[in-house]
């Protein structure tokens, strides 16, 4: 496993230039993609600390309790086009760290990270069939699904195919993993650093096209912030909408006509159903990529909670803006939301923070931070619809699923006891 971190940042750069030529996002934005898989690869090279058992030695007279964890067996990953090299990184290289052999479907628009990443494992010494990858659509995953051989099943993508795989693969017994969709709020309180906080806005929203699970798609300005909304606007209208490969591009196109389509067809429910759109990159044009699925910063304001532009995940650069006049008020909207998968709030007041923080309903919260994906020494810990399962990616909660705990109780008489009756009754403490 170092050997294999150290060929993916040897590699890190050629890695990144897959991910532009087949998913679109710009370089420098596929290089983030590498490094925070390469972080959970860092961090499971201390599986020997990781996966400690526990021990409870003379629970009575010659009798000892220790449990430890052993690996499931063949384990399998399904993953998206949006990060084709975080997502598989998240899952196979904890799951063989943890004595498991694993099969990756990558997602059919993208693979080439993925290969990339498993040629450096067979260079980095994984032994063979310790990896495996498979490609296909519906079939490939109802294999996965159906498998007897194969008893764990990761997953992140859409809500239709997590609710499915979720079903099918625990109706065949296996332990299921499920990252799905989401609809991130950012709560911009009035008291809080305006540059900063606008700026932090900007970024999460609309980098990568806004094709991040955890993408700040939604903003709730709090009393008079509403007022810095022509601010934001202003931001957003600078960015620079490019091929990926293009230098100085801000963001790059949507992954396919189908996804341009939904988006615009999202941005215009909005218009019909009452939304001012205040930015409109429906009509952006690309020199030279005429054909490309772009889409540029697209913004609208006087949102209600039941606009479908609100209800769904729109998944492409489009922030969508409510206004309420108290941090309750900005609290009930997002526990009222279905999902629970990422959250920020940006404030200079500590009690503010504080509140927020307890009161919210939501699995992964940022302060001041808007994209509050964790490090790998905590698991990504998405809740209520963005995720089903029970032990959440990488992380301890990585080690568990991957996992199973065996416990052992023990008896060495001290004295010689052959020519002794047996016990018939249940051992207790004395």
């Amino acid at each position: 496993m170092f050997k294999y971190q150290a060929l993916i940042k040897e590699n890190l750069k050629d890695i990144a230039k897959l991910i532009t030529l087949e998913q679109g996002k710009t370089l420098v934005d596929a290089e983030g993609d590498v490094m925070r898989g390469l972080q959970v690869v860092e961090h499971a090279c201390s599986i020997t600390s990781l996966q400690l058992g526990e021990t409870l030695p003379s629970v009575t007279k010659d009798m000892d309790i220790y449990s430890f964890r052993v690996p499931l067996g063949v384990t399998a990953g399904i993953t998206p086009f949006n990060f084709p090299a975080m997502i598989p990184l998240w899952m196979f290289p904890l799951a063989c760290v943890c004595g498991n052999t694993s099969v990756i479907k990558p997602s059919e628009r993208d693979p080439g990270a993925t290969m990339k990443l498993v040629e450096l494992a067979i260079e980095a010494g994984f032994p063979p069939g310790v990896v495996n990858v498979i490609h296909g659509q519906h079939d490939a995953v109802n294999f996965i699904c159906d498998a007897p051989a194969i008893k764990a099943i990761s997953f992140v993508g859409s809500d239709v195919a997590g609710k499915y795989i979720y079903e099918r693969g625990s109706k065949n017994g296996k332990r299921v993993q499920s990252n799905m969709g989401a609809k991130n709020h950012g709560v911009i309180m009035p008291d809080a650093n305006k540059e900063n906080s606008l700026n932090q806005l900007v970024g999460a929203a609309f980098g990568a096209a806004g094709q991040r699970c955890m993408a700040l798609s939604t903003a709730v300005f709090v009393g008079d912030s509403k007022d810095w909304i022509p601010d934001l606007v202003g931001r957003a209208q600078k960015l620079k909408v490019s091929a990926g490969t293009e230098p100085g591009a801000d963001l790059g196109p949507l992954i396919s006509p189908a996804a341009k389509q939904r988006v615009c067809d999202l941005v215009q429910s909005g218009v019909d159903e009452g939304a001012n759109l205040v930015l409109d990159g429906r009509g952006v044009k690309v020199p030279g990529y005429e054909k490309g699925n772009f889409v540029g910063p697209t913004i609208l304001t006087d949102v209600q909670p039941h606009m479908k532009c609100y209800t769904e995940e729109i998944f492409g650069p489009v922030l969508v803006i409510l206004t309420v006049d108290t941090l309750d008020e900005a609290i009930q909207v997002i526990n009222s939301n279905p999902y629970g998968n990422g959250t920020a709030i940006f404030t200079t007041n500590g009690a503010t923070a504080r509140r927020f923080t307890n009161e919210i309903d939501v699995g992964q919260v940022g302060v001041n931070v808007p994209i509050p994906v964790p490090l790998p020494m905590f698991s990504f810990t998405g809740s209520r619809g963005s995720f089903l399962g029970d032990a959440n990616f990488y992380g301890k909660a990585g080690v568990n699923f991957y996992t199973q705990l065996k416990t052992v109780t023990s008896q060495w008489r001290a004295e010689d006891v052959s020519h002794q009756k047996a016990a018939t009754a249940m051992p207790v403490m004395k």
